[in-house]
């Protein structure tokens, strides 16, 4: 009780949550705990015992007070994969916004999910604690009157899918740490469990909700459910053209939600997912059982593309957005002219690998990002000189050897801008961006050039915060400056973001107005050198 009345009271004193909106009431206690998910034991993060960690099920506008209680031995943090924290980065979780957790001690999370439906999820930001847990789903239901584009499904699945190593967290940290790059990791989990371990149980002739999020460190999965199609709706917040797959390919990062009906004979079937674009195919696979089922899954395993770029691009180019369907708001989603918007700067972003005083390392514009002793939008927020300049990484790549520094770039609040994200590597890479949902307009082989934007989709691309860029090609986003504040733009191969591949986009305006951005929560952690500073007075 003195829990909940501390934060009722807490939420009553401040401006950054909207009291006309629910709340919705989180305590997690985030410990370490044995788990076998590919049948070895190994030192998993776990909430509230929990591996994956439960899942937060909201509705438009809510406010979410997350009470995280830190019982590891090391600071840690949550980030909140999709949720776009309007006017508020200081709550983002990564440690370019907020202060790290000290072990034994907790901090509350005041997040709205301000204007936003769909399926994201969260995950542990710091110190490669990705690779041991402590991720779990986010779902943001439609308000009540507002109408979704389907009938309601007969159930709402969760499925978290992603690449594992049985080796412990602390070794793969090491092994980055000095110098090295990571082995190829050991399987593939399906909520948190390796071959056969997890099972969906379904009525035959009713129609479930999957929300699919790749929350794995580095590799593209392919997802299929033997003998049955997927109907795609809803791609990280937008209601999509209701396109059918016999397979789906979700890249690092990324969260889809698809319609199965179960239309076939009473029997389980297997659900596969598999590596794409790798050498060795790593291969798992789940249970859909029907529960008048009388026979277990059988026969060979449907397959899926393996290296194939073309299958998946082409996929990629017919995800578009339903601009007749109603998004958080009643309005059609296609009421926003995105295509019509005069673009008035554009950044390109070009990846690199290469090795700084003789350890491996990686970049964007040849800056292999630094953290610096402080969180950046505590700097900025209590003008403290020498943790950061804005400009220390190019808006253009530079082709030069790759350097390290806390990499900020500038961009100004209310401006319409595009991003050409390239990649001249051999992998496919998955970007993301903090604060924000993007039109992913163009993709394609070769070199972007100005040309290049005669083939952009303005009328219904896709709105999103993660995307794809393929070997040896472009990615085109563009990009609505509404969001104040500190940042994240990073890859989602979790080895290179450790060892440098992102930085900070500061969007900034001269306003002090609570209408552009929110002050510094109160209960907000100080750290580095905000340590000692204050607030705001209650």
């Amino acid at each position: 009780m003195v829990f909940w009345e501390l934060c009722v009271g807490l939420f009553t004193l401040t401006i950054v949550v909207n009291a006309d909106s629910p709340y919705r009431f989180f305590d997690w206690n985030v410990t370490y705990g044995d788990i076998y998910p590919l049948g070895v034991r190994q030192q998993g993060i776990l909430i509230n015992g929990q591996f994956p960690g439960p899942d937060i099920y909201s509705v438009t506008n809510d406010n979410l007070i997350i009470n995280v209680h830190n019982s590891l031995s090391e600071p840690f943090l949550i980030s909140w994969n999709g949720v776009q924290q309007r006017r508020n980065s200081f709550e983002d979780g990564v440690y370019g916004t907020t202060c790290p957790i000290p072990p034994g001690k907790n901090f509350t999370y005041i997040l709205q999910v301000k204007d936003q439906i769909g399926s994201f999820y969260y995950f542990p930001s710091l110190a490669f604690h990705k690779a041991a847990g402590g991720f779990g789903g986010i779902r943001i239901l439609s308000r009540p009157l507002i109408p979704v584009p389907f009938p309601p499904p007969a159930d709402d699945f969760t499925v978290l899918i992603g690449d594992w190593y049985t080796t412990n967290h602390t070794k793969l940290r090491a092994i980055l740490d000095g110098g090295h790059k990571l082995p190829f990791p050991d399987g593939i989990l399906v909520n948190g469990r390796g071959g056969n371990g997890t099972t969906f149980t379904v009525d035959q002739g009713k129609t479930y909700r999957f929300r699919i999020s790749n929350v794995g460190l580095e590799n593209s999965l392919n997802f299929r459910i033997q003998g049955h199609k997927m109907k795609l709706v809803e791609v990280e917040g937008t209601h999509t053209l209701q396109t059918t797959y016999s397979s789906l390919d979700v890249h690092v990062g990324q969260s889809y939600s698809v319609l199965v009906t179960m239309d076939q004979s009473a029997q389980d079937f297997f659900i596969v997912v598999s590596s794409r674009f790798t050498t060795k195919i790593l291969t798992t696979t789940a249970i859909l059982h029907y529960s008048n089922s009388k026979s277990k899954p059988s026969g060979p395993l449907p397959g899926g593309p393996t290296n194939q770029i073309d299958w998946s691009l082409n996929q990629a180019r017919s995800i578009r957005t339903n601009l007749t369907a109603s998004g958080p708001r009643p309005n059609p989603q296609g009421s926003y002219h995105y295509g019509l918007i005069n673009v008035t700067k554009t950044i390109r972003l070009e990846s690199s690998a290469g090795r700084v005083n003789g350890k491996q390392r990686y970049a964007v514009n040849s800056v292999s990002f630094k953290p610096a002793d402080t969180p950046l939008k505590l700097a900025d927020y209590f003008k403290i000189d020498g943790v950061f300049r804005v400009g220390s990484i190019p808006e253009q790549p530079t082709g030069g050897n790759i350097y390290l520094d806390t990499s900020v770039m500038g961009a100004d609040y209310r401006k319409f801008i595009e991003i050409v994200f390239e990649n001249k590597e051999d992998i496919v890479q998955s970007w993301h961006l903090d604060g924000y949902a993007f039109w992913v307009v163009g993709m394609d082989g070769g070199k972007w050039t100005a040309a290049s934007r005669n083939q952009y989709n303005l009328r219904d691309a896709v709105s999103r915060c993660t995307t794809q860029v393929y070997p040896n090609s472009w990615t085109a986003i563009y990009i609505s400056l509404d969001n104040v504040g500190m940042w994240n733009l990073r890859t989602e191969y979790w080895a290179r973001q450790y060892l440098g591949q992102q930085f900070y986009l500061r969007v900034y305006t001269t306003s002090q107005s609570v209408r552009d951005e929110y002050p510094i929560p109160k209960n907000a952690l100080l750290c580095g050198r905000a340590k000692g500073r204050h607030t705001r007075p209650l």
